[in-house]
């Protein structure tokens, strides 16, 4: 049996029996950390009492009540039949197709593996106390609720994990459904012993970046350091999805950052600051843009190195470009990787947040948001700055991540992104 390279093991599936909810897209949820609150998480939780954000994001006074409260919520849905789980134990196939864009993978317990093994590699950092929280809540329900997202390059040929793909396709999904974003879900079940071993023997020669669950990714790690889990325990395990980019390409899409303690009057002034403090003139160009938001993204997109959109959600836009030399110098690690210090991310947190504005990397100082018109409706909510970021190419992402070169962390949102709520995997 091949030891390095991914391994992805069939579980039995815990699924929601249809004839318990009002229907599959009312039970089914963004990524955790893609739900907009507080207004996103009310919408899901109205849409059916039995919507999977009781588990991944459960409200409660505190968050030990919080796990306790998600734990017994999985209980009594298990209990009440409103969960069952799948007689054998499979691998997923999961389909997700809207307009033109078709994406194809394959859901299963991903035999965990050490960054210095390479076969997983991560290109963002993560935040402690988030990977806690999730961790708490892992241990809690003794469940994985959602899968990562993880992208490989196949070998081009119909062959391997493709060949069973595709063959699962042709025959009549587990379930189906619409989300009210446009995607349209399906799934099958792989069971033949002989299907497992050839997606196991094709999986087994490469390595995989993470596209989107890093900190699930080092919370399954934690939770197997803690557990003692060795070869055969569940906690050596953790849910994924893996989609081959070779056939399926990702979509790569920026990740914004909302300021709320920064009023844009201040994050102006203090750039304005920065340059005369230590006589280097402008530390970048501003621009005012009085445009329409998707003229001024367009300008964005077309501005040659580090650039940022900023705004207080008036309609009137301010586009940073050219930073002083002196000032990158200063401020972005010289030790580091060229490509890593050309990232707009880079110079956001290294130069803007770290040192300009000096705003705290704490989630009461900087949100993260995916979608543009979120990050721009909070900052007018809040008083406070939307800086609107550009993607970065999946080849950068990867190129890094092979290096063992860590990027900041939230620098990407590749997708499309799994709905939560499809599969569930137990730990017991």
């Amino acid at each position: 049996m091949t030891v390095r390279g991914l391994r992805l093991a069939p579980f039995r599936g815990l699924r929601y029996a249809p004839e318990r909810i009002s229907g599959l897209a009312a039970v089914t949820s963004p990524p955790y950390d893609v739900v907009v609150r507080p207004d996103g998480l009310r919408h899901l939780e109205t849409a059916d009492p039995y919507n999977i954000v009781r588990l991944i994001l459960p409200q409660a006074a505190d968050p030990a009540a919080r796990h306790r409260q998600a734990a017994e919520t999985l209980d009594r849905w298990r209990a009440d039949g409103v969960l069952a789980q799948d007689a054998e134990p499979a691998l997923y196939v999961y389909e997700q197709r809207k307009g033109e864009l078709l994406q194809r993978g394959l859901i299963g317990a991903l035999r965990l593996t050490a960054p210095e093994e390479g076969v997983v590699l991560p290109h963002e950092g993560v935040i402690d106390e988030v990977v806690a929280d999730r961790a708490e809540l892992m241990r809690e329900l003794a469940a994985n609720p959602e899968p990562l997202l993880l992208s490989y390059r196949g070998d081009g040929t119909r062959t391997g994990a493709t060949a069973v793909i595709e063959r699962a396709t042709r025959g009549a999904p587990l379930m189906a459904t619409t989300t009210e974003d446009g995607f349209a879900h399906r799934l099958w079940a792989v069971t033949d012993p002989a299907e497992l071993a050839e997606v196991d023997a094709e999986l087994s020669r490469h390595s995989a970046l993470i596209a989107d669950g890093h900190h699930r990714w080092a919370t399954y790690l934690r939770l197997r350091a803690e557990q003692g889990g060795g070869e055969g325990s569940p906690w050596n395990y953790g849910l994924v999805l893996l989609v081959d980019t070779a056939r399926y390409p990702l979509q790569v899409r920026a990740i914004h950052r909302v300021l709320p303690r920064l009023p844009l009057k201040r994050a102006l002034d203090l750039l304005d600051r920065a340059g005369a403090a230590h006589g280097e003139g402008a530390a970048f160009r501003v621009r005012t843009l009085e445009a329409p938001l998707d003229e001024a993204l367009e300008e964005l997109e077309d501005t040659p190195g580090n650039a940022f959109l900023l705004t207080e959600g008036d309609g009137v836009f301010h586009l940073l470009d050219r930073p002083s030399p002196a000032l990158l110098a200063r401020t972005v690690d010289a030790r580091r990787p060229s490509a890593w210090r050309e990232l707009d991310a880079t110079v956001l947190h290294s130069t803007l947040l770290d040192a300009v504005w000096q705003v705290p990397d704490r989630p009461e100082h900087i949100g993260y948001l995916h979608h543009i018109e979120a990050a721009v409706e909070q900052a007018a909510t809040h008083g406070g700055t939307a800086v609107l970021m550009r993607a970065v190419p999946e080849e950068t992402v990867r190129s890094l991540a092979e290096q063992g070169v860590t990027m900041p962390r939230k620098s990407t949102s590749f997708g499309p992104k799994p709905a939560t709520g499809l599969v569930l995997r137990t730990l017991h």
